[in-house]
């Protein structure tokens, strides 16, 4: 039983751990997750929305706060009382989404790793079984050293998940696990590789009144592209910013184009009240959330190929080509 609880106690530690920090890196992920399970479509408790990024900074921290904590020992009652109080939250959700195919991904990995609606609920399971080994035989939990050392770094974890946390919503994700990452060419991840998956990258069109021109604006050798996911919830201090970077880029030969999914009379109004110097095209809110999480937040391209994206924060960090 003591060799049974003790691995129990490493894989459960470990996989919170891993599960927490890929979400860490990137909060904002998690938020437009709780918004999906929180949607009339869903559990139909559209209320709590509001709140979906702290649930979801909250749910990380913890996840992170509690695998260091059964890992280093500490606290061990409360510990394994708090993760089997998650498990079980986690398990019906799982289930819920699995059984009446309301979310196809339940983000427990954030974009690190994909799982099927029924793999998240079979892995929350295996969770569910370790989770009562360790309730069962907690007697064998026992901390690494003696004195503070173990509560040191439980409350050490805590404060590296805060201050990352701060730092990625401030500024971008620290890690870019989705296909729109520095780097990844567009084009290319828009394409069928035959074996019946859908592409990497897909809904990426840019529309105005007419057409989409995200086919020619793939090959302009240098574009900028400002994204503003949804005008209603966009962070006006922004856009001064973004009016200097884009008059900037424009003097020096770039094509600029505003991307959003809010209603065209919306966009117009916000060109005329903030002055901007580009015309705004029209893209699915998903794909723009997947691009850069930020609101607004800007992505440049040479030829299809992703080579820097900022929050509206970091502007000043961007390099234009003479």
């Amino acid at each position: 039983m003591k060799l049974l609880v003790h691995l129990s106690r490493i894989i459960v530690g470990v996989l919170f751990i891993f599960s927490g920090f890929v979400k860490l890196v990137d909060p904002v992920g998690s938020q437009f997750k709780f918004e999906e399970y929180f949607s009339e479509s869903v559990l139909n408790m559209e209320f709590l929305v509001p709140f979906a990024l702290g649930f979801s900074i909250l749910l990380i921290v913890a996840e992170i706060v509690l695998g260091v904590a059964i890992l280093v020992g500490w606290k061990p009652k409360a510990t394994v009382w708090s993760l089997l109080g998650m498990i079980v939250i986690f398990t019906f959700l799982t289930w819920y989404s699995a059984y009446y195919n309301k979310v196809t991904d339940c983000g427990c990995f954030g974009d690190a790793i994909k799982l099927t609606p029924w793999q998240s609920f079979y892995k929350d399971v295996l969770l569910l079984v370790l989770i009562l080994i360790l309730l069962i035989g907690i007697k064998h939990i026992k901390p690494i050293s003696k004195g503070k050392l173990p509560a040191v770094i439980t409350f050490g974890s805590l404060a590296v998940s805060i201050y990352i946390t701060y730092h990625v919503l401030v500024h971008l994700p620290i890690i870019d696990f989705r296909p729109y990452a520095i780097g990844n060419n567009i084009k290319e991840g828009m394409k069928y590789k035959g074996d019946g998956e859908i592409p990497a990258i897909h809904d990426f069109y840019l529309e105005d009144a007419q057409s989409d021109l995200a086919p020619e604006i793939l090959e302009e050798e240098k574009v900028l592209l400002v994204i503003v996911y949804a005008l209603e919830k966009a962070d006006a201090n922004g856009f001064k910013s973004i009016k200097e970077i884009t008059e900037k880029a424009l003097k020096k030969g770039y094509k600029v184009y505003g991307a959003s999914a809010s209603f065209t009379d919306e966009l117009i109004l916000a060109k005329e009240k903030y002055n901007l110097p580009f015309d705004f095209l029209f893209c699915d809110g998903t794909t723009l959330k997947t691009m850069v999480r930020a609101n607004p937040g800007l992505m440049m391209l040479r030829k299809g190929t992703i080579v820097g994206k900022w929050n509206w924060s970091d502007i000043d960090q961007i390099k234009l080509d003479k």
